[in-house]
């Protein structure tokens, strides 16, 4: 047996084996992160992605910031859409390239 198989991953599916599949978009809130460790969360769920596969970022403020950071690290890995702009909460789809 290997470790995959250990955790219930399959070659069929792909996944986790968890047997709990969506077809939307994981919604990563920001606002709920400790700051200290906002940015390194964020950008580790960033570098999760697949080609193709995406997710949703909720904000506080607009993450201008973390988006230069994810372009200089990245440049043209992802495409970036704002799908909420404040004033209370940003809400940003990320797909990767």
């Amino acid at each position: 047996m290997t470790l995959g198989e250990d955790l219930g991953l399959t070659e069929a599916t792909g996944g986790c084996g968890c047997g709990e599949h969506s077809t939307d978009l994981p919604e990563l809130d920001a606002r709920v992160i400790p700051h200290a460790i906002r940015h390194a969360s964020i950008k580790g769920a960033l570098g999760s992605l697949q080609p193709g596969a995406g997710m949703v970022l909720v904000a506080s403020h607009d993450p201008v910031p973390l988006l230069r950071q994810v372009e200089d690290e990245a440049p043209g890995a992802f495409a970036v859409e704002y799908v909420e702009r404040g004033p209370v909460d940003w809400r940003l789809r990320f797909t990767r390239r």
